[in-house]
């Protein structure tokens, strides 16, 4: 049986206060967690330190990118070594805003997975559809497409210690919710993508949702049969709220 997940994507917020007051209040509930697994994915300069404050909690580590280059001379850029030396277990690649905003394509983003498993690292791969996409009824194919970069490039098998965050693009930070049978009917395709590479890995490949998860509909999303947990964003910088997502996940 797959392990319910929930990962706090913090992306380029907090402070050093910030961060110690809301590690603080997520590690005062924690023990009410018995069975889902929990990461926390802060910006890079705050990894050190959120690091060494969870570290006897068992909450890991993410990080939010790396680079597709080993260290060297490539300024303002962190190595997925790196990450691996500061006690990262897993890093999100590929997510909406990177492809989006910074132009990462399916090729680069593959390159990038194939780096962070080398390192020792556990992907985080996002996947998913802009709105116009789902609109055009084309969502399984772009959804596909981005899985198909890494098994044309890298083959079925690297998907055995790797996780998936499906994010329907029109659903981050907006406030809107793929209902839990339009999150559920893409997490079967994902599957089922897999699945006809090798149905073994298909079965045991946890598949979250990160399309503005809450508290008050994670418990119906996690639900679903084929969603091992949630990739969260916003809600994860409210420790009441991401403990009650965490919750959810840890009662399914």
């Amino acid at each position: 049986m797959r392990r319910k997940f929930v990962a706090g994507n913090w992306k380029m917020n907090g402070s050093s206060s910030q961060n110690n007051k809301l590690v603080s209040e997520i590690l005062a509930e924690i023990g009410g967690i018995s069975r889902a697994e929990i990461a926390l994915c802060p910006p890079f300069v705050y990894l050190m330190e959120v690091g060494r404050q969870i570290a006897q909690s068992g909450i890991a580590l993410g990080a939010q990118n790396c680079a597709v280059e080993s260290p060297g001379a490539f300024t303002g850029e962190i190595a997925a070594t790196m990450l691996i030396d500061l006690g990262c277990r897993y890093v999100i690649i590929g997510h909406s805003e990177r492809r989006a905003l910074y132009g990462e394509s399916d090729v680069l983003v593959a390159a990038k997975f194939a780096t962070a498993r080398t390192a020792g690292l556990i992907p985080i791969l996002c996947v998913g559809e802009r709105l116009e996409e789902r609109e055009a009824g084309i969502t399984g194919e772009i959804v596909a497409r981005q899985i198909d970069a890494i098994l044309d490039s890298q083959g079925i098998t690297v998907f055995a210690n790797s996780v998936i965050a499906y994010e329907p693009v029109w659903a981050i930070g907006t406030g809107r919710t793929a209902t839990p049978s339009q999150a559920q009917e893409v997490h079967a395709i994902i599957r089922t993508r897999l699945a006809e590479h090798n149905t073994e890995i298909a079965t045991q490949t946890r598949i979250l949702y990160g399309g503005s998860v809450k508290g008050n509909n994670a418990a119906e999303l996690f639900a679903m049969p084929d969603i091992d947990g949630g990739l969260i964003g916003g809600a994860s910088l409210n420790a009441q709220e991401f403990m009650a997502i965490c919750a959810a996940a840890d009662r399914n």
